[in-house]
């Protein structure tokens, strides 16, 4: 209607070049499902494993897991393009035997107006992984001059190297779990195994979703585990095994400026063969149960709601992170891991722990856009 306001434009941003390219697939379909349309006007933006920026159908359901079947952008559609300049302010259409066309700098007589997708106001980039959680994204985010959800270059890196991320922790006085970094020809000396001792765990150190991961029972077992994490990268993190609950909290900035809170922390039990929260276990079989909330005390949950506020404030977090602990038997608390854009599937903790809090999903989504939308780009 002439003089209505502008819907906000929302581009959101799925696949991605990682092995967790599915995972980002589903995550994205989950919040294409509940976004609003009548507040956002919603662009779709896939990323096929080869890194090639198409546009989608926004249908979520062309992002489903289908018998088993993980979702996958094929990279067949329309190539687009974001500049990395803050003055052409969106999304460009990259027309065969043409140059690329710059939003508000198009000749009519030469293009319809339908080849350019004009301004973005915020992205999404539910992106996990390499190339897109670890502010790889951000940075051509900040650089274009577009707002998007969750941290910042410096966070979404630092989080995603469980190398530094464990480092910055311990700096800020979090307890964390004993590790060595490997990287690629090195295998476990002698006086680190004795260290570490058995079991461990063998992961890439740059990954996500439990791609690439093994529990090591035996040390004969070690260097097939070594290669199963390089596959995923060449720099490998092997953690000794911690005797604890697996405990998880949601964390989420406000909106009113009062600092980072935390949602209900949740549990995770494992009943698979594999002995640990695995790929499968968390999106393909019920080898897991999730309690939400966790069934540990008052204590207890608010020792790791106050942990996974100062994780989210030592790696200077923005916006949303999943802190992933370790409540041990006799109540100590070591961190694992902190996740900037954690898995927003119909099965994701995230979502469900702040639903359990009193947020909903869709209010979930919509106050994570109006968070970006306010933070804006640059030193801030």
């Amino acid at each position: 209607m002439p003089g209505s306001p502008r819907r906000t434009r929302l581009a959101v941003l799925y696949g991605g070049r990682s092995t967790e390219h599915a995972i980002s697939c589903v995550s994205a379909g989950s919040v294409l499902r509940v976004v609003d349309r009548r507040r956002y006007d919603v662009v779709a933006i896939g990323i096929a494993p080869n890194g090639r920026w198409v546009l989608g159908s926004g249908d979520p359901a062309e992002l489903e897991v289908r018998a088993g079947v993980l979702p996958e952008v094929d990279g067949t559609g329309m190539p687009v393009a974001l500049p990395a300049d803050p003055t052409a302010g969106g999304l460009t259409v990259l027309v065969p035997a043409r140059s690329p066309l710059a939003p508000g700098a198009v000749d009519p007589d030469a293009v319809d107006l339908g080849d350019v997708l004009g301004d973005v106001d915020v992205v999404f980039p539910l992106l996990h992984g390499p190339f897109g959680e670890d502010g790889t994204v951000q940075g051509l985010l900040e650089m274009a001059g577009v707002p998007y959800v969750g941290s910042g270059v410096f966070a979404s890196a630092a989080a995603m190297d469980k190398q530094h991320m464990k480092t910055l922790l311990a700096a800020a006085g979090l307890p964390v779990g004993p590790s060595v970094v490997l990287r690629g020809g090195q295998t476990l000396a002698e006086p680190d195994r004795e260290r570490l001792g058995l079991p461990v765990f063998v992961k890439p150190a740059r990954g996500g979703s439990s791609i690439g991961i093994s529990r090591v029972d035996a040390w004969d077992d070690l260097e097939t585990a070594l290669k199963a994490a390089r596959a995923a990268d060449p720099k490998v993190l092997v953690e000794a095994a911690v005797d604890g609950r697996e405990i998880e909290c949601g964390v989420l900035d406000t909106l009113d400026g009062r600092g980072p809170e935390a949602s209900l922390p949740a549990e995770v039990t494992v009943t698979s063969a594999a002995g640990f929260y695995d790929f499968e276990a968390k999106y393909l079989s019920d080898a897991a149960r999730l309690d939400v909330p966790a069934d540990i005390s008052g204590n207890a949950a608010a020792r790791v709601r106050e942990i996974a506020v100062r994780a989210f404030q030592a790696l200077d977090c923005a916006g949303l992170a999943r802190v992933d602990m370790f409540l041990c038997p006799d109540g100590s608390i070591v961190v694992n891991e902190v996740n900037t854009m954690p898995g927003f599937t119909p099965t994701s903790m995230f979502p469900r722990m702040w639903d359990a809090t009193g947020l909903d999903y869709p209010a979930l989504v919509d106050r994570l856009i109006s968070l970006a939308v306010r933070r804006g780009t640059g030193l801030r």
